[in-house]
């Protein structure tokens, strides 16, 4: 979804410099392109190396810094001249901003610490051991993920892994492992471990059809391609937003579908930003609507500054772009490393922006790669390769990760 101009100068008008530059460049771009260089020169860090690691972190870009250097501003010396807290209007707004970009409401979207809190909310609001049932997840998960379904196994949840097969995660074997016993199903949209993409649509479908509900790590989809949380069928989704989101660590979105809210889904912790109109002599309340029952105390409020215009960013740029620019750059990658004797594990003709290939001696691969100044994850223990492309990436990464790949391929 792209943004209207009132909405994307909505913050102060010098933060959004850096995206109205990039769309005018537009008219410029070199042939073959999808984005400019000013898009590049966005984010400062990658001039010094060659970044093919977003999936860890996402640089930051100049236009979230300002906005933390703004809120910091106001909060050394107060408002004035431009300087303004990001207070609850703001905070609202950047409920609605990103549940336009899954395709959600904003009463269906809480603030929480991160991906991995939100997964626990849901999970510990569900009374997962007490209430019985199997719990499906696959072992394309994130860490955090199999480490709890593992641990809540020893509680008494049946936990049911499905296996990869290539790499890839069969909707038969997902059908297989699902019954009406199953309570939910978790599973990571885009696999941070090899970019494959679920079929999230079918995977819903048939758990719903056995009365299971549906959890989706999107940390490693929001912001890198479209997401619409309806559309696939998923209940509950959580993300942080240091990655495709473009904001920094320490600030994630919970997602709770509405008619699910205080029903599956019970509050399980409690904290003022539950509650308005508090009366402190009578000890009343009123309840706030929506999935602000989910949230307790006070948020990170540089940081929504932070996400807030990286999402303006994302939506300015237009998801369907960047995942085309991703997938010309991915594309170059699966054809020209296999051959180089690196085998991919990725499967063909995904649409992500992270890539994952095998390795012989993970150790030497990370000392070649620190040698020639190109930024990827290499995981020792399972000799994988992940690299990752973004909006900063050009053609030239990727000849430079070609050529040092293809020096180090005995490795």
């Amino acid at each position: 979804m792209n943004l209207n101009r009132r909405q994307f100068l909505g913050s102060a008008s010098v933060l959004a410099v850096s995206a109205r530059t990039a769309l005018a460049g537009f008219q410029v771009a070199q042939p073959g392109a999808i984005f400019p260089a000013a898009v590049r020169a966005d984010f400062p860090a990658v001039a010094r190396e060659t970044y093919m690691n977003a999936a860890a972190i996402h640089p930051l870009g100049t236009f979230a810094s300002r906005a933390m250097e703004q809120f910091i501003a106001y909060r050394l010396h107060g408002p004035g001249e431009g300087r303004a807290d990001f207070g609850v209007d703001k905070q609202q707004e950047l409920k609605t901003r990103y549940g336009q970009l899954i395709g959600a409401t904003a009463r269906e979207v809480a603030f929480t610490a991160n991906t991995s809190d939100g997964e626990n909310i849901v999970v510990m609001g569900m009374d997962l051991p007490k209430k019985g049932g199997n719990v499906v997840i696959d072992e394309l998960h994130f860490t955090t993920s199999l480490y709890m379904y593992k641990e809540l196994e020893k509680k008494g949840v049946e936990l049911r892994i499905v296996k990869h097969r290539n790499w890839a995660i069969d909707p038969d074997d997902m059908d297989r492992a699902i019954d009406r016993n199953t309570r939910l199903v978790s599973l990571a949209l885009v696999s941070n471990v090899n970019g494959y993409m679920h079929d999230c649509k079918a995977v819903s479908a048939l758990a719903h059809a056995r009365g299971a509900y549906v959890f989706a790590d999107i940390i490693q989809a929001a912001g890198a391609v479209p997401v619409d949380v309806r559309a696939l069928g998923i209940d509950f989704a959580s993300c942080g937003t240091y990655k495709w989101l473009m904001g920094e660590r320490g600030l994630g979105f919970l997602y709770v579908r509405d008619d699910l809210q205080g029903t599956v889904l019970p509050t399980t912790r409690y904290g003022h930003r539950q509650v308005s109109n508090f009366n402190r002599a009578n000890l009343t309340w009123e309840p706030l609507p929506g999935a602000a029952k989910y949230e307790t105390g006070g948020i990170p409020v540089v940081l929504a500054a932070c996400v807030a215009e990286g999402i303006n960013y994302v939506q300015t740029l237009g998801l369907d772009k960047i995942q085309a620019h991703a997938k010309t750059l991915t594309d170059r990658l699966q054809r020209e490393l296999p051959p180089l004797g690196y085998t991919s594990l990725t499967p063909p003709g995904t649409a992500t922006p992270i890539l994952a290939f095998e390795v012989h001696d993970a150790a030497s691969m990370a000392k070649a790669l620190e040698a020639s100044n190109v930024v990827a994850t290499v995981v020792a223990n399972e000799k994988r390769l992940r690299l990752s492309v973004s909006v900063f990436t050009t053609h030239e990464d990727i000849d430079r990760v070609v050529k040092v790949l293809a020096s180090a391929r005995s490795l």
